[in-house]
């Protein structure tokens, strides 16, 4: 890639990030391109669809889920805590950008979807932290991960599209907590 089309593209996905996190993921693309500096054709040709422009936005922040995991594992306590920790650091990671918690949490587990391959990096991550405390025989039988990231999930979402303070969104993550652990 030439460096101004490299330039451009960074251009875009950092303007989009900033967007989508004022508006939402249904923002107008055009005025991504506008506040980039750039014409709708050079958006669309680095991003044909909205998908690939939003997991383009995503990828920063994707890449920091396994941090986010084996930080949790290595949190001092017992494995309530390193699971509050984990719940937390993705609950606040969904929130960071408005409503993608809705768009992914609906998307786990749908292959066809454009941002399975982050939603698999996430449920990968999760299903680490959920096996080592099974391994650890924390975790009730029957517990499914990925049905747990939906339910953690369905809590960002809540958070996320009521505007709920990180201390009403704790009691309900300490829910799931309660329901996973033995």
């Amino acid at each position: 890639m030439r460096a101004d089309a490299k330039r451009n593209r960074d251009r875009l996905v950092e303007v989009a990030r900033e967007i989508f996190r004022e508006q939402g993921y249904d923002a107008p693309l055009d005025e991504v391109a506008k506040r980039a500096g750039v014409g709708p054709g050079t958006l669309y040709r680095h991003f044909p669809t909205r998908e690939n422009l939003i997991d383009a936005v995503m990828q920063a922040w994707v890449d920091q889920v396994n941090e986010a995991a084996d930080k949790a594992l290595t949190h001092e306590g017992g494995p309530r805590e390193r699971l509050m920790a984990w719940f937390e650091d993705y609950t606040d990671r969904l929130r960071s950008h408005r409503g993608s918690a809705a768009k992914i949490t609906a998307a786990l587990g749908d292959e066809s979807s454009p941002i399975a391959g982050k939603c698999q990096i996430y449920s990968a991550a999760n299903a680490r932290v959920v096996e080592t405390l099974r391994e650890e025989g924390a975790v009730r039988d029957g517990v499914d991960a990925l049905q747990v990231l939906r339910l953690v999930g369905g809590v960002a979402t809540v958070a996320d599209q009521g505007s709920l303070p990180a201390d009403a969104v704790r009691p309900m993550l300490e829910v799931v907590a309660d329901g996973v652990l033995r």
